[in-house]
């Protein structure tokens, strides 16, 4: 894999780059191969050992719900057959040869522990391996930071084995003949039901209930009619979008009708926990022996010490990747232009427009300092010199 090395500064002090990349997923790599060849000096930093040890992370049998033919990044097509759906390996694997193929230069095990910026309108990003410094800041870090457990987790017997779908593997990191209760029915949610219901009681708990589509419609893969009609890119600000997001994200491929028909009971929303009993909004009560989190994420942006970029809910305040702060950028949010923005095979097209409108700052900023290294002294007329003379006999 790459890495790169950047000289020191010939004052001996910190590394100076032009661009700095937090985070080496998707989103990153993208960007990275939009600076390539434009005489950009920049680095993407990850705190993970290798390149897509995110993806490795999950679960054993996780697989895209998007077909091959949508998950390029730009500049390398995808490298399986068309309608086939990837693995998480798979995709560590593409994201990888990705980084090999463009000789990106990544630094690995080198999470960004502080960012700031200093008075001189540069970022002082600070890493367990040294500071580096650069003009512009682009956080690519995704959107699943920190796995979010609901506070009644607490509430249960600590015989009672619990686990968040960030955590899951595969089935037998559960008890084999004890009933598990799946809290939440997205995507994550209703596939870890799917497998474990192969081998023990399965319940789900379901707080909202999202829109779920099957995987093929009149014999083409789903992803063809929803990017054919526009879904994946329609525009983050319109009222179609808004009502998109009120509404959740699709569950796509596994249909909780079937899995009732497999067996896994389905429970109203989950609102309270004692010992090993479950209680859920309808009243109803159950004994279980294990409980998976498919509660989702959180973002943590505890490291980002740059005022006004970050509100009180923890969210990122920007345009489209653009925040109020110079040189300070973001991809791969969810819905960050649209509603593809957070997507394998559709962060490019944000990572090619955030290039662009990078370039363009960089360049106003060059501009700008250079006018002002090169602006004469003013100096005094013939009248404001004899008001200072005086000035100074008055004093």
């Amino acid at each position: 894999m790459p890495t790169h090395q950047s000289p020191p500064s010939p004052t001996g002090g910190r590394e100076l780059l032009d661009v700095l990349i937090v985070g080496a997923g998707q989103a990153g790599l993208a960007l990275g191969h939009h600076l390539t060849g434009g005489g950009v000096n920049f680095l993407l930093l990850d705190a993970g050992p290798q390149i897509g040890h995110a993806w490795r992370s999950r679960w054993d049998s996780l697989r895209l719900f998007s077909p091959a033919q949508y998950d390029s990044l730009p500049g390398l097509p995808f490298p399986a057959p068309i309608d086939t759906h990837p693995s998480k390996d798979d995709v560590a694997d593409y994201l990888a040869a990705y980084a090999a193929h463009f000789a990106l230069p990544v630094r690995l095990n080198c999470p960004v522990l502080r960012l700031h910026r200093d008075i001189d309108g540069t970022f002082a990003a600070t890493t367990p391996a040294g500071t580096l410094s650069a003009k512009q800041v682009v956080v690519a870090t995704g959107p699943f930071h920190s796995p979010h457990v609901p506070a009644i987790a607490g509430r249960l017997d600590p015989d009672v084995m619990q686990l968040h779908s960030a955590e899951y593997r595969n089935p037998a990191q559960l008890p084999g003949a004890g009933r598990v209760l799946v809290v939440g029915a997205a995507n994550s949610g209703l596939q870890i039901a799917a497998e474990l219901s192969a081998t023990q009681p399965v319940s789900v708990a379901v707080g909202s209930r999202p829109t779920e589509v099957p995987q093929r419609i009149a014999g083409r893969d789903v992803f063809f009619w929803l990017t054919r009609s526009g879904f994946f890119t329609v525009p983050a600000h319109t009222r179609i979008a808004r009502r998109l997001r009120e509404r959740g994200d699709l569950v796509i491929g596994t249909r909780s009708r079937r899995l009732r028909r497999r067996g896994v009971d389905f429970r109203a929303r989950l609102t309270g926990l004692t010992g090993r009993t479950a209680t859920f909004a309808d009243g109803s009560t159950l004994a279980v022996d294990a409980v998976v989190w498919a509660t989702g994420y959180r973002p943590d942006y505890s490291w980002l010490h740059v005022p006004g970029v970050i509100d009180d809910a923890g969210t990122v305040r920007h345009e489209a990747g653009v925040t109020s702060v110079p040189g300070l950028y973001f991809l791969g949010l969810p819905w960050q232009s649209c509603r593809g923005s957070a997507l394998l095979g559709f962060v490019g097209a944000d990572a090619a427009t955030l290039s662009a409108r990078m370039a363009a700052d960089a360049h106003l900023a060059s501009a700008h300092l250079s006018s002002q290294r090169h602006t004469p002294q003013h100096e005094p007329t013939s009248q404001e010199s004899a008001s200072a003379a005086v000035s100074g006999r008055s004093r």
